[in-house]
């Protein structure tokens, strides 16, 4: 029997080593790509909790203004209900000659005191008066021009009477105020 060289053994021991090298580079390889897998999968993970930690914060912050805004405006129905009492009674009282002020005051008096507690209300609410004066320029964010007329000593675009008075809830419209406007040409 042939005895081993000694250079096949070190060719034997070289080629189990590579192939031992050979199977950890294997290994190694399966962990890197299952270690880039994990990071890619951290990083998906990581995206999505910061969208979700965007998309709550988006909702509080909606939630608060949805909150705030039915403070704020919540009762505007209920005010624009309450206008035509508001102009009800200011009607009544612009309309009451002298003879009836002496025949009914304390009346009158009566009428006066429900309206300024009807404005008093009004102001604790949140709901402001929009009265225009004859003379005034017309304002279309406030005011609703219900006729226009040529009137003499006039200039287009005045406010030649007032119909009704118009109405803010803080800073939104409820009601324009309506007026008749000056169509007079100008000379």
């Amino acid at each position: 029997m042939a005895e081993p060289k000694k250079d096949d053994f070190l060719d034997d021991i070289e080629a189990a080593e590579a192939e031992e090298y050979a199977e950890d580079a294997v290994e190694y390889s399966d962990d890197a790509i299952e270690l880039d897998s994990l990071r890619a999968e951290r990083d998906e993970l990581k995206d999505r909790f910061m969208r979700a930690l965007a998309d709550a914060e988006n909702a509080r912050k909606r939630s608060e203004k949805d909150r705030r805004e039915a403070e704020q405006y919540g009762g505007s129905k209920l005010a624009r209900d309450l206008l035509p009492v508001h102009d009800n009674l200011k009607r009544a009282l612009e309309m009451v000659t002298e003879e009836q002020r002496t025949a009914f005051g304390p009346l009158l008096e009566g009428i006066e005191l429900t309206l300024r507690e009807l404005i008093s209300v009004f102001g604790k609410h949140g709901v402001k008066v929009i009265s225009p004066q004859v003379g005034d320029r017309f304002d279309p964010q406030n005011h609703q021009a219900m006729f226009e007329a040529p009137v003499p000593g006039t200039k287009s675009g005045e406010i030649i009477q007032v119909s009704a008075d118009g109405f803010m809830l803080h800073d939104r419209l409820l009601r324009p105020a309506q007026v008749g406007v000056s169509s007079m040409p100008s000379s």
